[in-house]
């Protein structure tokens, strides 16, 4: 199943929008939300086609080091409890969550990754609910769900990290738990290179200004940077418990690479953060 480009995202040959420009400037929560669905709807194809045997259709990938929810169990035992995946893309965790005996939903901003999505419920018959929204404003009610997650899913993306936060810890029940992979901020002032040589600082880690990729002057991407200390800041901001941060190695034997990471790389420095938040009560 295939979804057309974006009208007037043009394309690379690689499949991948095809920015104009790259700068470092601004951008709030409307302009990163507008960037990120055109992006994404427009990337989905060739973002499957690329990565999406290791992401499996049924299976629970937390980050670029091989670290697995099956092997990991962060979210606890999910069987029978109500879960919220957060940028679901495809929906490979969704259904996993599904096939642990969890009652999940699935949520996403881009509509090119859910109908990827609905493509693969239908192919795997594990079908869960599907549902286009961005995690600042979740269409779900107060306390209607145990656990949360989100793999590589959103956070990265957003401008106000606190507000989506808030708005996860608000869905969540009193106990509730909400796990979250996000770029390592160790990574920000380094190229965007698999090659360890490359590993010499280019910016400043304490910069804060999103990279943000541009069409005729237009965000089509944005990635919003944040430190270690305003992650938990914002977690703990947002009214969440913080009860672990997880920094993956890299799992013995995994050769692939995606993107900055790969195996000599992911030898020597960290690639990835895990957030492990729970709600008091």
């Amino acid at each position: 199943m295939t979804t057309p480009p974006v009208p007037g995202l043009p394309l690379g040959s690689d499949g991948y929008p095809a920015p104009g420009g790259v700068v470092r400037r601004p951008a709030g929560t409307a302009e990163s939300v507008r960037a990120s669905r055109r992006w994404w709807d427009a990337a989905a194809p060739a973002y499957l086609a690329e990565h999406g045997d290791d992401l499996g259709d049924v299976d629970f990938l937390w980050c670029p080091e091989g670290l697995r929810e099956g092997e990991a169990h962060l979210l606890g035992d999910v069987a029978g409890r109500r879960v919220l995946e957060v940028g679901c893309g495809s929906a490979p965790c969704a259904r996993w969550l599904a096939r642990a005996g969890a009652d999940v939903v699935a949520l996403d901003l881009s509509a090119g990754m859910l109908a990827r999505a609905a493509g693969l419920n239908r192919a795997t018959g594990t079908d869960v609910p599907l549902v286009q929204a961005d995690v600042g404003a979740l269409p779900l009610a107060t306390a209607s769900v145990d656990l949360a997650c989100s793999a590589f899913g959103g956070l990265p993306f957003v401008a106000d990290a606190r507000g989506a936060l808030a708005e996860v810890r608000r869905v969540l029940r009193p106990g509730g738990r909400f796990v979250a992979s996000v770029n390592h901020p160790f990574r920000w002032p380094f190229p965007d290179s698999p090659d360890p040589g490359d590993l010499q600082v280019t910016s400043s880690y304490f910069d804060r200004t999103p990279y943000v990729e541009t069409d005729d002057g237009r965000a089509v991407y944005v990635e919003h940077h944040r430190t270690v200390g305003d992650w938990v800041r914002a977690v703990v901001g947002a009214g969440f418990v913080l009860e672990d941060l997880v920094e993956p190695e890299w799992t013995p034997g995994r050769t692939r690479e995606w993107g900055q990471w790969s195996p000599a790389r992911g030898a020597l420095v960290p690639g990835t953060l895990v957030l492990v938040c729970a709600t008091p009560g």
